[in-house]
């Protein structure tokens, strides 16, 4: 009988939160780090974080440390003397990160942020995206990304999310559809746009899945009076039970002969 296949329970968030700089136009990190910890997810992945420079550790380190949360950094460019570009807090330990440009042109530089993390026995990969402004643009890093994602040689299940910067259901959203599994929003949320923070008119944020069986058992759009001024997004937040493919089995140690005689010969 094969064995029941095993699954987790996770809350996720996707979060611009634009340099901590909030739309009353000061920077504050610890606003964000509680805007955070009110929607305690166990994954997040953050847009437009400033990282470190020759001095001072920056913003990710910052909210790292006072979320006590691990995280990793992916930046795509410099900004002031700082690293600049996207970052993914979690609570899961962090197995491998990498990341993909999807820099088009002359461009602002992009990046895709990759983080594989540890479920139990079992690795779900993360993609931490923020796509470009330009219409060409995102259709050119939505075929690289959804390239990236169906990558055979990384196995298991896939969560994409972040700042797709598609106003509406343009060339980008209509190809990441067709590739990858949507979390549908109009399903569970009657206010959906996320941009501007404290007045939003866009939905700019989405969450994708692909190489699991993935229930989205709740999605939420934090609406708090912090939220609506942190940053100029709202974040994005979903709880997904992830079922993982049952394991092989186990390899008796016969091969592919087992069952012959030793003298059984067969022409």
């Amino acid at each position: 009988m094969a064995e029941p296949s095993a699954h987790i329970d996770i809350r996720i968030a996707t979060y611009n939160i634009h340099r901590c700089r909030g739309l009353d136009r000061r920077v504050i990190p610890s606003r964000i780090a509680a805007v955070i910890a009110d929607i305690n997810a166990d994954v997040v992945a953050l847009q437009e974080v400033i990282g470190s420079n020759a001095t001072n550790p920056g913003h990710a380190a910052e909210l790292g440390a006072a979320l006590g949360m691990g995280w990793v950094m992916a930046p795509a460019r410099h900004l002031r003397g700082h690293l600049f570009g996207n970052v993914v807090l979690s609570r899961l330990p962090i197995r491998r990160h990498c990341q993909y440009d999807l820099t088009w042109g002359v461009r602002e530089a992009r990046n895709c942020q990759r983080v594989d993390l540890a479920a139990g026995d079992n690795t779900v990969h993360f993609y931490n995206v923020h796509l470009g402004t330009s219409l060409l643009e995102r259709r050119h890093q939505a075929v690289r990304l959804a390239a990236i994602v169906r990558d055979r040689r990384v196995e298991g299940p896939k969560i994409v999310l972040g700042d797709f910067n598609e106003w509406t259901r343009g060339l980008a959203t209509t190809l990441l559809t067709q590739q990858l599994h949507s979390v549908d929003l109009f399903a569970h949320l009657k206010k959906r746009r996320t941009y501007p923070g404290i007045f939003p008119l866009l939905h700019l944020d989405q969450i994708y899945y692909e190489g699991a069986t993935v229930e989205v058992r709740k999605v939420e759009l934090p609406r708090t009076r912090r939220a609506l001024i942190a940053s100029d997004h709202l974040p994005l937040v979903a709880d997904l039970r992830i079922t993982f493919a049952p394991p092989p089995p186990a390899d008796n140690g016969l091969g592919p002969h087992a069952g012959r005689s030793r003298g059984d010969s067969r022409r």
